[in-house]
This record gives C-alpha cells, sequence and structure tokens, in this order.
C-alpha cells in the first residue's frame, strides 16, 4: 500500500510540479504528517525532492527529473474506464488506481497533448445523480465490485418490499442508473437485477465461477429496463387532451413525455387524442385530476368515474375550512 503511494506522490510531483503538503494530503487521502514521511522517503531511496518554505512554497522534483516507470499496474488497467470521473472510481473503491492511471497517461504525453486533455477535464463534468436526489449510501459497492471483476460468488442479505431474504449469487455486472447503482446477478436458474443500497449484508466468497460467454451486461440491462416498465404500467388510458395539457403532462415524466410526443393530430382546436400508460386506476386518476378541464377520458370508464369521486370529494372538503 505504501508503495502505492509513494508511486503517485513521485508522479503527482512530476506531473503537478510543486505542491504544498495539504494540496498532496487531499489528493492521496491521507493526513500531511504522512506526506512528510513520504517526501523523506523518496529523499532517502534517492530521488531528488526538495522543499520550498513561505508563501508560494512546497514540495517539488529537481528541474530535468523524470521517472520511467508510468508502465500500468493491474489494478491501474482495470481502472482506466473510469478515468475522469473521480465520483464513480471512488465508489467502486478504484479511485486512487484511477488517479494513477490518469498521472500515468498524462506523464505519456507530449506537453501540447497533455494540455488539450487537462483543459477538457476542467471544462466537462458528469453528474449522474438525478435532481433533488440525496445519494443512497452504498457501503457494499467496492467488495460488490471486486468480486464482479474476480468472478466470485457472494452471499448477502437483502431487503426488498417484501422482506428480508438471505441469497447466493454470481455477480455478473454493475450498473449506474440515476444516481442509483444495480447489479445483474446469476441465480440458480437465470440473472436478476437488485439494487445495492437495499444489501444490509454481503460477503465475498473464495468459491469462483464461469461467467456466461453469452452474457452481455447493456443488452440485459435494455431488455430488464423495458420489461420493468411494462411491469409498471402494465393499463392504458385512452385520452382526448388539450395543446395546454399535453404541455403540462409531458413534464411528468418520460413515459408520459413519450406519450404525448405519439399523440395523434390535433384538431382545429388543438386537441388530440392520446394513450397513457399507467400503474393503477388511482395514480391515473390522480396525476389527470392536476391537468383540470385540459383532459377528457375516452376509456376506460373506471379512471373518469375515479376522477369524480376525487373531485367531488375536494369540493366538500374545500366548503369547510381547516379548524
Amino acid at each position: 500500500m505504501r508503495a502505492s503511494r509513494l508511486l503517485s506522490l513521485l508522479l503527482l510531483l512530476q506531473l503537478r510540479g510543486g505542491q504544498t503538503a495539504a494540496q498532496l494530503a487531499a489528493e492521496l487521502e491521507v493526513s500531511e504528517r504522512t506526506i512528510y514521511r513520504d517526501i523523506d522517503a523518496l529523499s532517502a531511496a534517492g530521488v531528488p525532492v526538495y522543499g520550498d518554505r513561505g508563501p508560494g512554497g512546497g514540495f517539488q522534483l529537481l528541474e530535468g527529473y523524470r521517472t520511467r516507470l508510468t508502465g500500468l499496474a493491474s489494478d491501474e488497467a482495470e481502472a482506466m474506464f473510469t478515468i475522469g470521473l473521480p465520483g464513480l472510481a471512488g465508489a467502486l473503491g478504484v479511485g486512487q488506481a484511477a488517479a494513477r492511471a490518469w498521472n500515468k497517461l498524462m506523464l505519456a504525453l507530449p506537453a501540447p497533448a497533455r494540455e488539450e486533455a487537462g483543459r477538457m477535464g476542467d471544462r466537462f463534468h458528469l453528474d449522474a445523480a438525478d435532481w433533488y436526489r440525496v445519494a443512497e449510501p452504498t457501503p457494499f459497492l467496492p467488495d460488490l465490485a471486486r468480486a464482479v471483476l474476480d468472478c466470485r460468488r457472494v452471499v448477502m442479505r437483502y431487503e426488498s418490499w417484501k422482506g428480508e431474504r438471505d441469497w447466493t449469487l454470481d455477480p455478473l455486472g454493475l450498473v449506474l442508473k440515476a444516481g442509483a447503482w444495480y447489479f445483474a446477478a446469476l441465480t440458480s436458474d437465470r440473472p436478476l437485477v437488485f439494487k445495492v443500497a437495499a444489501i444490509r449484508a454481503l460477503e465475498v466468497t473464495r468459491t469462483g465461477f464461469v461467467r456466461p460467454t453469452d452474457f452481455h451486461l447493456p443488452g440485459f440491462w435494455a431488455q430488464h429496463l423495458a420489461a420493468f416498465e411494462e411491469r409498471l404500467r402494465p393499463d392504458r388510458a385512452h385520452l382526448w387532451v388539450s395543446a395546454r395539457g399535453r404541455d403540462l403532462l409531458s413534464r411528468l415524466g418520460a413515459y408520459a413525455a413519450q406519450a404525448v410526443a405519439a399523440a395523434g393530430p390535433p384538431d382545429a382546436d388543438g386537441w388530440a387524442d392520446l394513450t397513457l400508460p399507467f400503474e393503477t386506476i388511482d395514480q391515473a386518476a390522480r396525476l389527470l385530476l392536476g391537468l383540470g378541464p385540459e383532459v377528457r377520458v375516452r376509456a376506460p370508464d373506471a379512471v373518469r368515474v375515479r376522477i369524480m369521486e376525487m373531485a367531488q370529494g375536494i369540493v366538500v372538503q374545500m366548503q369547510t375550512p381547516p379548524p
């Protein structure tokens, strides 16, 4: 661990020039005292590193010194796909390896290309989390990622809406979807999808497994999403919606926006036929009630009846002010 950190420290000094102990400690996620010890170790090993005191000071290498230790270690090669995405790399437990791989790549580039790569990193940022969403804790994600890479069977306690139960699984892949982590795993008969934040306990066993050669994570995930959305909203409401209503409806989610995009041609007054998927009668009624007079329900009758019941209930409630 320390040898890896010393190499990271050496690459940082070579790539960035003068760095304070505080800057190096923040980058390597250690204390400043540890940085001072590591600087001493590099110096004792013959690396020409020196420090300047005072404002603008810090540690740097003797001008002209270069290390040729730029080959990628195995963990750095694994972390290559997370380069430029520090949040993703950190979540998967490969943050330091990704940082070392990035530094080595930068050192291998000529100066002009290095500047271009740095400019891209400074000006583009990926934030995968949805708006108004607090990230759920995923303490088992690094261990799970390691099990996926090493093809190791896992035993976990998992909490779903049905309650908690134990699973023995062969983890096949991880997916980051709208700020939440999911993983595909093979059970005794078929692959299933689990939410990483719902894992309550996890053990990575020493038992290996053979990854199915015909399993393709992106294709499996696309099929899973399509099937999930179909199960989530199995019924259809046939609506007559104004232009204003379609605009309001399109803002209520991707599924609603797709329904609006597939609407029939509007009449002279801007009203158009539209088919909207929905989960339950109550869910459809509550959603359409928010559109007010901008929508009429052609079918099913149960949705129209439920909207009228809710509207009548609102009228009764509003006739008497709260205490």
